[in-house]
């Protein structure tokens, strides 16, 4: 079982990270909070993230899912830009509720040298119900 670390970045370093080494996405997205293997990520949805029918995408919410795992990860090992992902898989469960952000509610199962493994719960801000479950792992390139 993987043991508990303290963060290396908090939300506000991971923000500014993201401002700075993706900028395409830093408006769309902010890191909410950051604890020991966990973090949570907003989309901020608007309407380039909408499908016919007023309801978020399945590739926005696959996105959030990917920057809340890539937002975890880089809390945990410090700002690792490199760091992809190598296996991804959602399920989506209920439509999104129109007009309100999705959060991102990742948590880091195993972190290992070369390997990270974890889930992210998706979520209407101000509910508990999941809209989609995301597995993924990332590979971590190795120390210079």
């Amino acid at each position: 079982m993987q043991t508990r670390m303290d963060a290396q970045m908090d939300a506000t370093s991971l923000n500014a990270f993201m401002q700075t080494e993706f900028p395409q996405v830093a408006s769309q997205f902010r890191i909410e909070r950051v604890a020991p293997m966990e973090a949570d990520v907003r989309l901020l949805v608007g309407e380039q993230h909408l499908r016919p029918g007023g309801t978020v995408s399945g590739p926005s919410m696959f996105a959030l899912a990917d920057l809340a795992m890539y937002a975890v990860l880089l809390a945990m090992i410090g700002p690792v830009a490199l760091a992809v992902t190598t296996n991804a898989s959602i399920d989506f469960m209920r439509k999104p509720e129109a007009g309100r952000d999705l959060i991102g509610r990742a948590r880091l199962h195993k972190l290992g040298r070369t390997l990270a493994v974890g889930d992210v719960l998706i979520v209407n801000e101000g509910s508990e119900a999941v809209l989609a479950r995301s597995g993924m792992t990332y590979a971590i390139p190795p120390r210079r």
